[in-house]
């Protein structure tokens, strides 16, 4: 887990400074943020293409974390899990998701807006898009995300 909050958190702090400085202040707590004025920037442990924008966090703490991410068509999002509760609805296009510890496209549910799921702490899942398709997540971090298969976790290439 240390290897993915050295690694990503030049690119997840910079989206999370941008947040504050975007959104409408209002009092110690309350900041709404416009989606314009999202800074999207690329996710170092995930495949090349997707990007994120830090809404609330930063990831590497044990904090709340709301984020988007936006993953290109045509997206392959190999078995993969995580080392908090995960909460994914999307917002636009379709995320088709499965359960388990190999990727594969027959065994997905195809999550169209509005669409949400849940994940414990070690549940392997994958994703694909078809069309370009952005999700937001939701947690309590520190966030990480651990590869079932090493040789898919594209922050060792």
């Amino acid at each position: 887990m240390r290897s993915f909050h050295i690694l990503a958190a030049a690119a997840l702090l910079a989206a999370a400074a941008a947040a504050p400085a975007a959104a409408q202040q209002h009092g110690a707590s309350h900041a709404m943020l416009l989606p314009n004025a999202m800074t999207w920037v690329d996710v170092p442990s995930l495949p090349a293409g997707a990007k994120i924008a830090v809404i609330e966090g930063p990831l590497n703490e044990a904090r709340p974390i709301t984020a988007r991410i936006r993953f290109p068509a045509n997206y392959r999002l190999p078995a993969h899990h995580h080392p908090v509760v995960e909460h994914v609805t999307v917002l636009s296009g379709t995320f088709h998701m499965g359960m388990g510890e190999r990727f594969d496209r027959a065994k997905t549910t195809a999550l169209p807006p509005g669409g949400f799921a849940v994940m414990q702490p070690g549940t392997p899942h994958f994703a694909w898009t078809e069309e370009e398709t952005v999700v937001q997540i939701h947690s309590v971090g520190p966030w990480g995300v651990t590869y079932v298969d090493p040789a898919d976790d594209p922050r060792r290439k």
